[in-house]
């Protein structure tokens, strides 16, 4: 599996079978001149996790690509697009030849004045990669690779540290990292409160990497 990391939430996995993007947003850079991707996932609705007028580009570039989206997601996707969607909690898609599973299914709290919205995760091939969106769920499944929030205005970096534990991937790789302005500073902590068998691996931007 090979995976690049285009910024904050904004992540490519690609395997022998299909190139799935996850949450192309507004702080993401570079993923809108790929092409010839099998299918576009966005856990939710915040711009962040998608950025509309890129993720219209994307899709002109892959005319073959899926775009599979959380419920509140689904008002956006009508503005650029009639390929999209809609995937529910508890779902489970085939896509270019792999297993997608939908878990979760609500955004984090922010604050009790902030109205809930939906949040999907998605579970690649019974656990080979898991993406959270905005929300520390913890799957049934044994997760090979995480792509761990380390930032936000509803995360705290216990919660990080516990959700970490409760996963136990083989490898965490930090995202959803642009709120802060020096990530690496962060990295310390994580490589030392990490679950033992963990491995905490931060990717360069727009480099692919093997896993």
């Amino acid at each position: 599996m090979r995976v690049t990391h285009f910024g904050h939430a904004c992540v490519l996995v690609e395997t022998d079978r299909a190139r799935i993007l996850f949450d192309p947003g507004m702080f993401s850079s570079g993923f809108d001149e790929l092409a010839d991707v099998s299918a576009v996932l966005v856990t939710h609705q915040h711009p962040d996790h998608i950025d509309e007028e890129k993720v219209a580009t994307l899709l002109r570039n892959s005319p073959d690509a899926s775009l599979i989206v959380d419920p509140g997601t689904a008002v956006a996707c009508c503005r650029f697009t009639d390929r999209y969607q809609v995937v529910q909690r508890g779902e489970t898609l085939q896509l270019a030849g792999s297993k997608l599973a939908a878990i979760g299914g609500e955004h984090a709290v922010i604050h009790s004045d902030v109205p809930s919205i939906p949040n999907i995760g998605f579970v690649l091939d019974d656990g080979a990669f898991y993406h959270p969106g905005d929300a520390l769920v913890v799957p049934e499944q044994d997760i090979d690779v995480l792509g761990m929030p380390i930032a936000a205005p509803w995360l705290k970096a216990a919660e990080v540290v516990d959700f970490e534990r409760k996963v136990m991937p083989r490898i965490a790789i930090p995202i959803h990292e642009a709120v802060l302005a020096e990530p690496r500073l962060q990295w310390p902590l994580y490589q030392s409160l990490g679950p033992v068998g963990t491995t905490f691996t931060a990717l360069e931007h727009a480099v692919v990497t093997d896993i």
